[in-house]
């Protein structure tokens, strides 16, 4: 005879350990943001306002252990780290607000498959030259909301690969002023509807594309668009990802001192003296060059305090009525020196300044003012 007491028992054990493990797991299943307090910090914000280049004037507060998600206090707006990562930068762009505001939700409702596609389309229409509207957007995908108001993307016709690590509400969340006339408390989300005079044809204009493979292209690679160097670019970002730059020279130094290490052949004998030789050379030529330039210059400035001085001194003659006897005068400089002036007519040329007494007086004024005996060789050109 067994003892049916002993079995009974050890039923009864196993339903209550089932009973408990099902208990469990509807705890788990039941947790909402209501229940996530905050884990972020003030050396934590610290750290995101210089990461992710805050302004230095935005409002930022740490949340207490009762204020939650969902429920921002008044003038304030929830922001998650994991949006920061999906390249949300303040203050956020006015794409971003105007679908917030068709689709009535918060920006922590987005999540960060919908914040990261969202802002890498913003970022390729504006690299394109256009603006993402919410019918370019409701056309590209479509946005869907869960029982605890989670946004995420969908897209039928797009092949869009972003890696999501968030696979749950998260307690990294905190508070900023909203400045930007957001929605602040979590709303039920309202679809975008589809725009049907939209299509593909139209979307390959805006975007100015040639066929509709290029524009998949793109949008499966879209995770690049969110790097910081576009951000900058289309002018969401105040910075070009200093921090991502000097990681990016470290890790080019290292590599480059392992090549070299590694791929640098040994001297040749003379080597050295062939490379002095060719820069000497390239020296020389370049020096030659630079005094042909300095002498056209020269040339010119010659030329032009020239042609100055004579426009001056006709200018004046003209003035005072005596343009007759400046000719007459330029004949007789002409003749004793042997110059060639030009614009002078022949007919100008062959008159006889001998018929006028006063020709030596010119002569002698022209020469002063000219100084082609005396200052001819004393001009100097800096």
């Amino acid at each position: 005879m067994g003892d049916p007491t002993s079995t009974k028992n050890l039923s009864t054990k196993g339903d209550r350990f089932v009973a408990r493990s099902e208990g469990i797991k509807k705890t788990y299943k039941a947790t909402k943001t209501d229940d996530v307090v905050s884990t972020v910090t003030g050396d934590a914000l610290l750290a995101f306002r210089k990461k992710y280049y805050f302004p230095n004037d935005m409002v930022v507060k740490v949340p207490a252990r009762s204020d939650r998600a969902c429920s921002p206090p008044l003038g304030f707006v929830t922001v998650y780290e994991f949006s920061l990562r999906a390249s949300l930068r303040f203050p956020p762009s006015p794409e971003l607000g105007d679908i917030l505001m068709i689709c009535g939700v918060s920006l922590a409702q987005l999540s960060y498959r919908a914040m990261s596609i969202i802002m890498g389309l913003i970022v390729l229409f504006r690299d394109r030259g256009a603006v993402l509207s919410p019918d370019c957007l409701a056309r590209m995908g479509r946005l869907i909301g869960d029982t605890q108001g989670r946004i995420s993307f969908r897209s039928k016709w797009l092949d869009i690969r972003t890696r999501d690590p968030s696979k749950s509400w998260i307690s990294d969340f905190f508070y900023v002023k909203n400045d930007w006339n957001l929605l602040e408390k979590w709303g039920k989300m309202r679809e975008l509807p589809i725009p049907l005079h939209l299509g593909a044809e139209e979307l390959l204009k805006i975007l100015k594309f040639s066929d509709i493979d290029t524009l998949h292209y793109e949008v499966r690679y879209l995770s690049r668009y969110i790097d910081e160097e576009y951000l900058f670019k289309v002018g969401l970002s105040t910075q070009a990802g200093r921090s991502h730059a000097q990681m990016l020279k470290k890790s080019v130094k290292v590599s480059e001192a392992a090549v070299q290490s590694s791929k640098i052949p040994p001297k040749r004998p003379g080597s050295e003296d062939n490379v002095q030789t060719v820069k000497k050379k390239r020296v020389e030529e370049k020096s030659a060059a630079f005094k042909i330039i300095i002498e056209d210059h020269i040339q010119e400035a010659r030329n032009h305090i020239y042609d100055m001085e004579v426009k001056a001194l006709e200018a004046d003659c003209m003035e005072e009525g005596f343009i007759r006897g400046f000719m007459k005068g330029v004949r007789a400089v002409q003749r004793k020196t042997g110059a060639e002036i030009d614009g002078l007519t022949p007919s100008q040329a062959s008159g006889d300044p001998s018929s006028d007494s006063g020709g030596e007086e010119i002569e002698s004024e022209l020469q002063k003012a000219f100084s082609l005996e005396e200052d001819e060789d004393d001009i100097d050109i800096l």
